[in-house]
């Protein structure tokens, strides 16, 4: 069993962790780690594969010629015209699953893969990649010639050098049409324009978010749901336009990724509005931890004044006494106030004397006669002591 095992590690790639095959090459965003790659027979399921180009653009394409295709080759696909260059970034039962996420309903929009990359169609690829930068700045100055008003991001090239895509930024619609013939006369090539948002360019451009994390459109966000400071308000976060941003100067994705969770946690808080009445006074709302189920409530209406923090089960239970035109002697309920009391600090030193660290009166101690340090000295102790003791007799 044991060389069983090994000799299937060394032809998948695989052990009891990640696979090697599954997570493929990391330079390439929108990365998809295939959990399925290690399965028998798993990219025999279908001729569909996933091809990944410059930044964020895929496509999905029919393995007609039955290719032994992994993650990371590099491939040469069908496009209109002429051929693509890019790197298969997932195969097997999963492309089924991405096929469904892009809506990709029509059988045409699916092209074939030709051929395994080789050496003359590497040649050219990066002979076409080589200009983009430079077509990319004199688009720009062109543009600004015909007084559009437009930003173009990001200029792509086809990988046999046919082609190229114009990424552009636009706040309102712009007749480009006299800017593709220019565009074409400049460059000698077909142009295709594609308008994309302040979201898709920063996924484009990649980065690093306040998170500490790469950006999650340029790592695994392809679809993008509209952000409204609604998620905002209904996690109590503070609607600073600065830290709610992010990179593309748009509102945080990820604001959407807890809301519905802040969303069924504050049903179950009581009315921001609503006051509580006790012996002591009346209380009103200042602040809730919602996931907790906190609120602190104060006694002044403006300010932060004796603050106490009860359950939003207790709240409502003093909301009901209210109704019924009773009132609690405090927010705290009786339990609270016994565990207060049981777990009060002791003061271990009461009832002691207030003088023990006085230092006590030293006792006077009898003088030792010193010891001599020469033999003259000692002769004279001798007879001091015989004196004495005569004395004494």
């Amino acid at each position: 069993m044991e060389e069983k095992q090994r000799t299937y590690e060394i032809r998948t790639g695989c052990d009891r962790g990640l696979c090697r095959a599954a997570v493929g090459r990391q330079d390439r965003q929108l990365n998809t780690y295939d959990w399925l790659a290690d399965v028998p027979g798993n990219a025999e399921t279908t001729d569909l594969v996933e091809v990944q180009f410059k930044h964020t653009r895929k496509g999905y394409y029919h393995n007609v010629n039955n290719l032994p295709l992994k993650k990371g080759d590099v491939v040469a696909v069908e496009a209109s015209p002429g051929h693509d260059i890019g790197v298969v970034t997932l195969t097997g039962r999963l492309v089924t699953l991405q096929v469904k996420k892009a809506n990709l309903k029509s059988s045409e929009e699916i092209k074939r893969v030709y051929r395994m990359a080789r050496q003359v169609d590497m040649d050219k690829y990066h002979e076409a990649k080589a200009r983009e930068h430079e077509t990319m700045i004199q688009s720009r100055e062109i543009a600004k010639n015909l007084g559009l008003q437009m930003k173009i991001g990001d200029v792509e090239y086809q990988g046999d050098g046919q082609k190229a895509i114009f990424y552009y930024i636009a706040d309102e619609r712009v007749d480009f049409r006299q800017l593709i013939k220019d565009l074409a006369v400049a460059f000698h090539v077909r142009i295709e324009m594609k308008q994309i948002g302040a979201r898709q360019e920063a996924g484009r451009i990649g980065g690093t978010g306040p998170c500490g994390r790469e950006l999650c459109c340029a790592t695994w966000m392809k679809n993008f749901v509209s952000v409204s400071t609604g998620a905002a308000r209904y996690q109590d976060i503070s609607l600073n336009p600065q830290k709610l941003a992010g990179m593309c100067a748009k509102l945080k994705c990820c604001l959407n990724y807890e809301v519905d969770d802040y969303m069924e946690a504050g049903k179950k808080l009581p009315n921001r509005e609503t006051v509580l009445q006790t012996l002591d006074g009346d209380y009103y709302y200042f602040k809730a931890d919602i996931l907790a189920g906190l609120v602190t409530y104060s006694t002044d209406k403006r300010i932060a004044a004796n603050l106490q923090t009860i359950t939003a089960e207790r709240a409502k239970e003093i909301i009901d006494m209210n109704r019924h035109g009773q009132k609690p002697g405090d927010l705290q309920p009786d339990e609270e106030k016994k565990k207060k009391q049981d777990n009060a600090p002791v003061d271990l030193l009461a009832g002691d004397d207030i003088h023990r660290f006085d230092k006590a009166k030293k006792k006077k101690k009898k003088k030792k006669p010193q010891k001599p340090r020469n033999e003259g000295d000692r002769n004279e102790s001798a007879k001091q002591e015989g004196k004495q003791d005569a004395k004494q007799e």
